[in-house]
């Protein structure tokens, strides 16, 4: 059965127009076998190259044995949408597909390959659209013909077809993803991805194979003597070499180019030869820069295993660990001892817009677990929620979900991402209106536990911002605004609790966010907290009047101290601008 399906796949991607498609003598006869055709209709695809594979099909379908009990052939394409050109149990004369086919009119929209994969999976190979019922055991074949990046996902679909028994061969074409493709195909993957260059380069593979389809196979008859690779050509054959190989004087056997011979290489430290070219190779203790060429000292604390709970330090060809003020490194040499133990209902806004993409939203949640790290998660302690937003808003979970850290971040890498637009006001409403309710896990005011709301975003949000986090503060709610790479400054501020210096955070890129734990202490610690033996006390009662206004008092002297310093620099910054003058 695999020489049969191989078969279909060449003659798919080796054949050229359907004039070079007529072989000489009869047609191949086959077992049978029920194919559909997924092919690309997307914008991408260009009105000529649409053309080619019109044809191409054309003549794929004159070289089959096709017929009620032999091999049925369906057709659909797609772009946003998918489209059925016709299904298996339609046609069982060639002259009939061919004119379908013909027929055929682009629809030059999106990509959306999982959708075509999905509507294959429930439609197009079902009983009712022609397919012939499993305990018949006719083998499922997919050939999925594309040339760009899918728009949705396709891993998971592709994984559930393969699952029903679909053989899934992936050709791609120009521009089309090999990770995708890979993604998409049955195993063993080298024999179900095909990537060609351009549709012409199909024609020409189509020209030197087109007299072999059929013949005999003298490659399968052992004796070639051909190292790597035998090619069948018209009563004889040829050997061939793997890429980064050349064939040697006996044109049987190979050996391995050494690129790193030819002294053009660039590499800073080390040349390694390898099949596909040249590759550069840095020694121990350094890191190939994006130019391929030049290496940088490793910083240890880039990579995500270093183990630190709180600030990685390079030190060299090794690193330490840091913890934050007030807290000790453990044994470890990684993790920290606890904050102390406070009250502190914590909700997380959690920027889940396009902008993000998906590798940097998994260290936004690596980011979040960081920040669960440091707190006494517990009914009666730290309670913690999680608000994903885009386009739209979605409580993760609420304050009263999980009871312990280990919970908590168990869920938070269970969040999946979102993947729209940023609008950074509805979430604030959301939080002001829902998160903080007692229905969502709050605890009453009455019992005076601090409120804390943290906005992460990385960029500027679509909608208004200012109504609701006026509102949020109004509320009581202490906030923390967040930002990465393109977050306006404004709108954090914004945001943020007074004063912004201590409430305002931000990170160039999402690589360096480990750093802005330090600057949310106050957040996860907060020296006013109330701690875990104390008990709750009504905020109406005398000594919780007279313990605020301490507090505050406090608090004012810190802000006089911060102005006086701040004016003393004002005053030393105008002498000496008038020095210069």
């Amino acid at each position: 059965m695999r020489g049969l399906l191989c078969w279909l796949v060449l003659l798919f991607l080796l054949q050229p127009w359907e004039s070079q498609l007529q072989l000489a003598g009869p047609r191949c006869h086959t077992g049978p076998l029920d194919l559909v055709f997924v092919i690309d209709s997307s914008r991408s695809v260009r009105p000529f190259e649409f053309e080619t594979m019109r044809q191409f099909l054309v003549g794929l379908v004159r070289g089959l044995n096709v017929g009620p009990n032999a091999t049925r052939v369906g057709v659909i394409q797609y772009s946003s949408q998918v489209q059925s050109v016709f299904p298996l149990r339609a046609f069982s004369r060639r002259e009939d597909m061919e004119r379908a086919i013909r027929d055929l009119v682009p629809l030059a929209q999106g990509t959306m390959t999982g959708l075509a994969i999905q509507y294959a999976m429930n439609v197009a190979f079902s009983v009712a659209e022609g397919a012939r019922p499993p305990e018949e055991r006719v083998p499922r074949v997919a050939v999925i013909v594309t040339d760009g990046r899918p728009q949705d996902r396709v891993a998971e679909v592709a994984a559930q077809a393969r699952a029903r028994g679909i053989e899934i061969y992936a050709v791609g074409v120009q521009r089309a993803d090999v990770g995708s493709l890979r993604a998409m195909a049955s195993p063993p993957l080298d024999e179900h991805v095909f990537l060609v260059e351009s549709f012409d380069v199909i024609q020409e593979f189509g020209l030197q194979f087109q007299s072999r389809l059929c013949a005999i196979d003298l490659c399968a008859e052992g004796t070639h003597g051909c190292e790597h690779h035998c090619v069948n050509s018209p009563g004889s054959y040829f050997c061939r070499c793997q890429v980064g190989f050349v064939l040697q004087q006996d044109q049987r056997s190979c050996r391995a180019i050494d690129y790193c011979s030819f002294s053009n290489h660039s590499c800073q430290h080390e040349c390694v030869s390898t099949p596909g070219g040249p590759r550069c190779h840095c020694r121990e203790g350094h890191d190939l820069q994006p130019d391929g060429r030049s290496c940088q000292v490793r910083d240890l604390c880039n990579g995500v295993d270093h183990g630190c709970e709180f600030q990685c330090v390079s030190e060299g060809l090794s690193y330490r660990c840091l913890c934050p003020e007030g807290r000790q490194l453990q044994a470890d040499g990684k993790s920290c001892d606890r904050c102390r133990e406070g009250h502190v209902d914590l909700v997380l806004l959690v920027d889940g817009s396009k902008s993000v993409r998906p590798q940097n939203f998994e260290l936004v949640k690596r980011f979040v677990n960081q920040i669960v790290d440091f707190l006494d998660v517990s009914p009666e302690g730290t309670r913690v929620g999680l608000v994903q937003f885009s386009s739209r808003v979605r409580t993760e979970f609420p304050l009263g979900r999980y009871g312990t850290a280990a919970e908590v971040k168990q869920a938070v890498l269970a969040v999946e991402y979102m993947e729209r637009g940023t609008m950074t006001g509805l979430a604030l409403r959301h939080m002001v209106e829902h998160s903080f309710s007692e229905a969502q896990g709050a605890r009453p005011r009455a019992l005076n536990v601090p409120r804390v709301g943290l906005v992460f975003t990385d960029g500027r949000s679509q909608d208004d911002i200012s109504v609701w986090a006026a509102r949020a503060k109004e509320e009581g709610i202490v906030m923390y605004a967040v930002g990465v790479g393109k977050a306006v400054e404004a709108e954090l501020r914004e945001i943020a609790s007074e004063p912004a210096e201590l409430h305002v955070s931000y990170a160039p890129d999402f690589g360096t966010m480990t750093h802005l734990l330090q600057n949310l202490r106050g957040s996860i610690c907060p020296e006013e907290g109330i701690s875990a033996g104390t008990e709750l006390r009504s905020p109406c009662e005398c000594e919780s009047l007279v313990e605020f206004q301490g507090r505050t008092l406090g608090a004012l002297e810190s802000l006089t101290l911060n102005l006086a310093q701040l004016t003393a620099r004002l005053e030393d910054l105008e002498n000496q601008l008038a020095n210069q003058k």
